[in-house]
């Protein structure tokens, strides 16, 4: 199968008809063997009721239900384990995304040599209470990740299979994807500038909090990527440093009691030294740094992968042979 068409949703049953017509004429055009997936993430209106059928006039169709709302990152996830396509493109389904894309998407993998390409909306339709924190977060992920796109989080984005079998992601890590991807070592990462449309039904279901979620997510990518395999490096290269802060603090204390004691002067406690207090949390952090250090390296050594399982509710187009 060439494509697959990645549809995370939620309450979307309005602008769903409306975009598998499109996806469908577009591909039709282009002749492409593929597979419209989407995955219903516990809408409580009438979207699974929807995508029944379409599924009913359209074999192509697949898609799961998750029992209750679990997220966008649990929805990719999903639908990557179960995407069949050499090419795998997500989009919203908002109709915020244009399926006129999807062609050069496709032929920017397949030809090109991409790994990913991720969509820039370099023209919004959203107000600057959106737009103004996105371009502060796409900032401070190129400066921590080194990977120079403009728009991490649009949700229209194409991948080689490879590239999104080797995922995986769990909270809000869906914005961080390029990042994941390319610490992966698929470091073929283009961009493509894409049409943004006016959201045509219903309201937007993120916050401003994505934002604050995605950058703490991002955080979590780096130190992971760096020090999952070494956890000594970070925790114990801490716990050196203020083991040795506390251990000159302690000196320091000393001397001066030694010095005052040669010159006859009268020594205050060393509980009213201020000094004393620094040495002692340094040299109590210090302690702790290590343990936490050496317990990481042992949960290492013998922690197994662990898989992350979503409550299912419903599918359609899979065996009950397929897990997902």
């Amino acid at each position: 199968m060439q494509l697959t068409l990645l549809i995370p949703l939620f309450n979307e049953d309005e602008s769903l008809p409306e975009l598998h017509d499109w996806i469908v004429r577009v591909v039709t055009e282009q002749a492409y063997t593929y597979e419209i997936l989407f995955i219903d993430d516990g809408s409580t209106d009438r979207s699974w009721d929807v995508i029944e059928r379409l599924a009913s006039v359209n074999p192509n169709v697949r898609a799961i239900r998750f029992a209750r709302n679990m997220g966008k990152t649990a929805a990719l996830q999903v639908g990557f384990q179960a995407a069949r396509g050499r090419v795998v493109i997500t989009m919203d389904a908002d109709l915020q995304d244009s399926p006129d894309e999807i062609p050069e998407l496709y032929r920017m993998i397949t030809e090109q040599g991409y790994d990913l390409v991720s969509g820039w909306k370099q023209k919004r339709y959203d107000p600057i209470t959106k737009t103004l924190p996105t371009k502060l977060f796409n900032g401070v992920a190129r400066w921590i990740s080194g990977v120079k796109l403009h728009d991490f989080n649009c949700g229209l984005k194409a991948y080689r299979q490879e590239v999104v079998k080797s995922l995986n992601l769990y909270g809000d890590m869906h914005r961080n994807i390029p990042i994941v991807a390319n610490w992966n070592g698929y470091t073929r990462i283009g961009e493509k500038v894409v049409q943004h449309r006016a959201r045509k039904y219903g309201s937007t279901k993120f916050g401003l909090e994505r934002f604050i979620n995605g950058f703490l997510d991002m955080l979590v990518i780096a130190f992971v990527h760096k020090f999952s395999k070494r956890p000594m490096h970070f925790f114990g290269g801490l716990g050196t440093l203020s083991f040795f802060l506390g251990l000159v603090s302690t000196v320091v204390i000393v001397g001066q009691k030694l010095y005052n004691i040669s010159q006859g002067l009268r020594y205050r406690n060393a509980t009213d030294n201020p000094l004393f207090y620094v040495a002692l949390i340094a040299i109590v952090l210090g302690v702790q740094l290590f343990l936490a250090g050496f317990l990481a390296e042992l949960y290492i050594r013998q922690a197994s992968n662990r898989t992350a399982e979503y409550q299912i509710a419903r599918k359609i187009g899979f065996s009950d042979t397929v897990t997902v």
